[in-house]
């Protein structure tokens, strides 16, 4: 006999129940546009035509601007030989502090250039004698800083013990760049903090994109400082290009993928609060904005020593700001 308790059991509806095309639209998962925007603007190139229409802008204002400077002085003289002495002092003052100004953006340049150059040819330390060439022009680099006399005092009583290109730079690493990676790493998790409080916490438009602006050109100035390369404007917009760069070709700056794409689609913050969802992602890329800062800043590559972990600055980072756990 058939058990009337397992038989399915039918029941017709007087109206039809809901359509899923009735169903409200999916919101949209935070994407960081704050920083994807500044990756697109710091990537892109004028065109040639654009180039030398700003070349030749600039060139025709600073001529003007010199004959008039030029008239106006002429013109005191004419007038009153004592105030024509004293605006010609204060335009030779002002042409002074200029070349001052250019002589600073040329050292920062300098500066950067060769941190540039000794990463380059820590990377080719193949021989025992090329890695003490690198190693020397390290310590060089570092030879006017108070804070790196505990470093290379260590560096130089286990110097003597190695006979290894490979294990020398695994010492420098160690012994000159460590402390030097701990305040970088400090650096990036303040900026990324800054970007992600803002962003969750002020609703103005365009408030996270010029935070997320200031906080990673600060970032990127300071961690060049940190390692040796300390920029002016030109200096720093030039670094600031060629982090982006670096970041563009590697595929970094974009939301899908590992601890990004999980926290972007899953989290808990970003299901509850979308602003919330974009600080934390726009903080996570300020992160990686900040590693790729440190690899092109150090003046040695990443092997003895591990590069800092995205999700680990963020969760450092974010800690009482947003939900550990979601962090």
């Amino acid at each position: 006999m058939t058990d009337k308790r397992t038989a399915p059991v039918l029941i017709d509806l007087d109206t039809p129940g809901p359509s899923p095309a009735e169903a409200p639209p999916v919101e949209d998962a935070p994407k960081g546009e704050a920083m994807t925007t500044i990756a697109a603007l710091a990537t892109r190139r004028p065109s040639r035509l654009a180039r030398w229409f700003w070349g030749t802008l600039g060139a025709v204002l600073t001529f003007a601007l010199s004959v008039v400077a030029w008239d106006f002085v002429t013109g005191l003289i004419e007038r009153n030989p004592v105030l024509g002495a004293v605006g010609l002092g204060l335009l030779g003052i002002f042409v002074v502090i200029c070349l001052v100004i250019l002589i600073r953006e040329w050292a920062a340049l300098a500066r950067l250039s060769r941190l540039d150059a000794l990463q380059h040819a820590a990377a080719e330390a193949d021989t025992m004698e090329k890695a003490r060439d690198v190693v020397d022009r390290l310590l060089k680099l570092y030879r006017n800083r108070p804070d790196m006399d505990w470093p290379r005092s260590r560096f130089a009583e286990r110097r003597g013990d190695v006979f290894d290109a490979e294990a020398l730079a695994a010492l420098a690493e160690t012994e000159l760049l460590a402390p030097l990676d701990r305040m970088a790493t400090k650096e990036v998790e303040a900026a990324a903090r800054q970007v992600a409080t803002v962003t969750a916490l002020v609703p103005l438009a365009l408030a996270d994109v010029v935070a997320a602006l200031t906080a990673n050109l600060r970032m990127i100035r300071r961690i060049a400082a940190i390692y040796g390369g300390r920029g002016g404007t030109l200096g720093s917009w030039r670094l600031t290009r060629a982090v982006f760069a670096h970041l563009v070709a590697t595929g970094a700056v974009a939301v899908g993928d590992d601890m990004l794409g999980s926290v972007a689609g899953g989290g808990v913050l970003s299901k509850l609060s979308r602003r919330f969802g974009e600080g934390l992602i726009n903080g996570a890329l300020t992160a990686r904005v900040g590693v790729a800062a440190i690899e092109v800043c150090r003046p040695l590559p990443f092997r003895a020593k591990r590069k800092p972990a995205v999700s680990a600055l963020v969760s450092r980072a974010v800690t009482g700001l947003f939900d550990k756990k979601d962090a």
